[in-house]
């Protein structure tokens, strides 16, 4: 890990194409605010799978294999184009590890082409300076990187030690935006490891935030007063972070049922490796419906469905999404009474009350 207090200097030319992208994003980001206050009928937040297959294999993640090949890049570009046309605003490419999609830049200028805000989920591992390039020419906006402790331990490789290198890297060559998400809650051995990779991620230009990891059970487990006093200090650091806006962490971390509207199906998507729209990473198996089967009307009455997982919810991007409808069209509707199609992998079925983030 590098030395205390140690920064990655980026040159005045990163410097500025650094600004000059976060003020085009910034821009772009108050039009799809705008846009979704006005009209409710578009996604505004879609992730999408181009790889399930992932190079590290963490013991609490539910979203990857080892063999799966990845979304041929036409059928990407296809994927996309149906999202575009809903009107959708912002694409984040997860995983499994999107960086092992051979084809992956080209899927991120698709996602430029059409209009769209690119953003990427990834663990961090296969950044090199050259991809860091290849990623700012490809027009990536937002990168977010989950590290789970300061060593790697038998749970979680994804620790300040392993990663820290890529960290500077970043630093000093991504124009792009960088969030780094520290963890607290069951199964993290030293808490105060969270408040350590905060630190670090700030010192370094980035924006921090922190996720609550659930119980074996899938459920909210609440923080101990020594968590909580970390998991404050983190959100106080991470203020220039969209997490501030709302109150949901805090309930998560006191494990407090929430009231809030979840529009998953509808504003909010998750779009598996076999181009199935699903609720969300955590809820796979409904609706099920290939993307191009996806109706304008199924959108509508998933944005009308009280979800049953809702109030116990660890799914932190989902709900950001919701606050833009929270304070309108109260929910109604029931899910509809379809089978899934069957689909590849694993998959967590609604109904079992797995609902993590």
């Amino acid at each position: 890990m590098a030395e205390k207090g140690k920064v990655a200097k980026a040159s005045a030319s990163v410097r500025w194409r650094k600004r000059l992208r976060f003020m085009r994003t910034r821009a772009r980001e108050l039009r799809m605010i705008t846009k979704a206050l006005i009209s409710t009928k578009h996604p505004v937040l879609v992730h999408i799978i181009p790889m399930r297959r992932c190079n590290l294999d963490c013991g609490y993640c539910n979203e990857y294999d080892d063999v799966s090949k990845p979304v041929p890049l036409e059928e990407m570009k296809c994927r996309l184009d149906l999202l575009a046309d809903m009107g959708t605003s912002i694409i984040t490419i997860s995983g499994g590890e999107p960086l092992m999609h051979p084809e992956l830049e080209e899927v991120i200028r698709h996602i430029r082409k059409r209009g769209m805000i690119a953003g990427m989920i990834t663990n961090g591992f296969l950044l090199s300076k050259e991809r860091i390039r290849s990623l700012n020419d490809a027009g990536l906006e937002h990168l977010q990187i989950s590290i789970d402790n300061v060593t790697p331990d038998e749970v979680s490789k994804k620790s300040l030690k392993t990663l820290d290198s890529r960290l500077e890297w970043l630093a000093e060559y991504a124009v792009f935006q960088v969030n780094i998400n520290s963890v607290l809650g069951s199964g993290v051995k030293n808490p105060d490891d969270a408040l350590t990779i905060a630190h670090r991620a700030v010192a370094l230009g980035f924006t921090s935030t922190v996720g609550i990891i659930h119980d074996h059970n899938g459920q909210l487990k609440p923080l101990d007063d020594e968590q909580i006093k970390i998991f404050e200090e983190i959100m106080i650091l991470g203020k220039r972070s969209y997490s501030r806006f709302n109150d949901f962490q805090h309930n998560v971390a006191r494990a407090k049922e929430h009231t809030w509207r979840c529009r998953s199906g509808s504003r909010y998507l998750y779009i598996c490796e076999d181009g199935l729209v699903h609720w969300c990473s955590q809820q796979r198996g409904y609706p099920g419906i290939p993307l191009a089967q996806y109706t304008p009307e199924m959108r509508h009455h998933e944005y009308l469905t009280d979800k049953f997982c809702g109030p116990r919810c660890t799914v932190s991007c989902v709900q950001q999404i919701a606050i833009l409808d929270n304070w309108r069209d109260p929910q109604t509707k029931k899910p509809m009474p379809m089978p899934p199609p069957p689909v590849s992998g694993d998959l967590v079925q609604i109904g079992t009350g797995r609902n993590t983030n």
